[in-house]
C-alpha cells in the first residue's frame, strides 16, 4: 500500500468520528451558523455570487458554510466516505453545493481558472504529498496529470 492509499484509508475511517466530534463545528452549521473560523471568513471577504473551488474539503463544513454565505461552491476531497458525508449533510441542511471525489492532483473536468476563488484551509497543507502538482491544479487552467 502506498502513502496515498494509507492516508485515504485513515481519512475514510475518521469521517464517522469527525462528523460527531465537537472539534468540528458541525453543530454550529446545523444550527444555522457557519463552520468557518473568523480568520477564514475575513480572508474570504464577500463571496456572495462568486464561484468557489474548495480543495480538500473533508466532509464539507467549509464548503457548505461558503454556500450559506451565498457562493456557488464545489468541494473536492480524496476520501469517498468524506464526500458521501458532505453530500448527506448538504441534503439534510438544504444547502446547494457540488462535491467531487478526487485527489486535487488528479482532478479532472475542473478548470480552476473558471472559479473566482480557490480555497484551501490552513489545515490541509501538511497532508499535501506533491505540492507542485497540487499548486498547478489550483492555479493552472485545465491542468491534467
Amino acid at each position: 500500500m502506498d502513502h496515498l492509499d494509507h492516508n485515504r484509508k485513515m481519512w475514510d475511517a475518521r469521517v464517522k468520528v469527525h462528523t460527531r466530534s465537537d472539534l468540528y463545528a458541525t453543530k454550529r452549521l446545523r444550527d444555522g451558523g457557519l463552520a468557518l473560523d473568523r480568520i477564514e471568513i475575513d480572508a474570504l471577504g464577500k463571496i456572495a455570487g462568486l464561484d468557489v473551488l474548495n480543495l480538500q474539503c473533508h466532509f464539507g463544513l467549509s464548503t457548505l458554510s461558503m454556500a450559506r454565505m451565498g457562493a456557488k461552491v464545489t468541494g473536492v476531497d480524496f476520501s469517498g466516505a468524506a464526500i458521501e458525508a458532505a453530500r448527506e449533510l448538504a441534503d439534510e441542511l438544504g444547502i446547494d453545493a457540488r462535491f467531487i471525489h478526487s485527489t486535487v492532483e488528479r482532478l479532472r473536468g475542473v478548470d480552476a481558472s473558471e472559479y473566482d476563488v480557490v480555497f484551501a484551509s490552513y489545515g490541509v497543507l501538511c497532508w499535501i504529498g506533491d505540492l507542485d502538482a497540487w499548486a498547478r491544479t489550483a492555479f493552472e487552467p485545465e491542468f491534467d496529470t
